[in-house]
């Protein structure tokens, strides 16, 4: 079994996840504001899903949706990682990165170091030789993180299959990166963990 992968920023720690860690969360799958661009808000029944899902790939493989908190105070402030789409996607088979923050901590640049550095970890630690990244065609916040961390738009507009027809976040929009330009997007940065 692989050793889990945990890893650091400068302002963040990226780690396995803990119990304490399971109320913010669903607080934040519940917070209308975080959940703009899903289908529908979490329950706390399937944010611990969720974790649960995490935390056992985690242990299994090395690697999945990491939990984030900052590395001064330890304050948990979402999740950032790298998973396999479970539904097929016109990307598949791939890996994707995600992340999700909690409102407190937008606009501080967190989720761009932080996916930044799961970058990283796929290319350098799992050897990954591509990373994608979906998100609805209006979600321009992610769409501003995935160009941030180097990723450019494959044009490969497509209808999500997890969100239902005619629902208006059903189209999404298809980033990739792979190794050689994340290496390009390396070179100028100082963010190796």
């Amino acid at each position: 079994m692989p050793a889990t992968i945990e890893f650091e920023t400068p302002r963040l720690r990226l780690r396995t996840w803990r119990d304490a860690d399971r109320e913010p969360f669903a607080a934040m799958n519940a917070d209308p504001a975080v959940m703009e661009f899903f289908p529908a808000l979490q329950s706390r029944a399937t944010s611990d899903a969720s974790v649960d899902l995490w935390q056992a790939q985690l242990e299994t493989q090395g690697w999945s949706n990491w939990a984030a908190e900052l590395a001064d105070s330890g304050e948990f402030i979402g999740f950032v990682g790298l998973s396999v789409p479970h539904r097929k996607l016109p990307c598949s088979p791939s890996v994707e990165i995600g992340w999700r923050v909690a409102r407190p901590f937008w606009g501080r640049g967190l989720a761009s170091e932080a996916a930044r550095a799961a970058l990283h970890v796929g290319f350098e630690r799992i050897g990954l030789t591509e990373i994608v990244s979906v998100t609805a065609l209006v979600n321009l916040r992610s769409r501003a993180v995935m160009e941030r961390i180097g990723m450019r738009n494959a044009h490969e507009d497509f209808e999500h299959p997890g969100v239902p027809e005619g629902h208006e976040l059903r189209m999404h929009c298809l980033y990739r990166i792979d190794r050689p330009r994340f290496d390009a997007t390396m070179q100028n940065r100082s963010l190796r963990p």
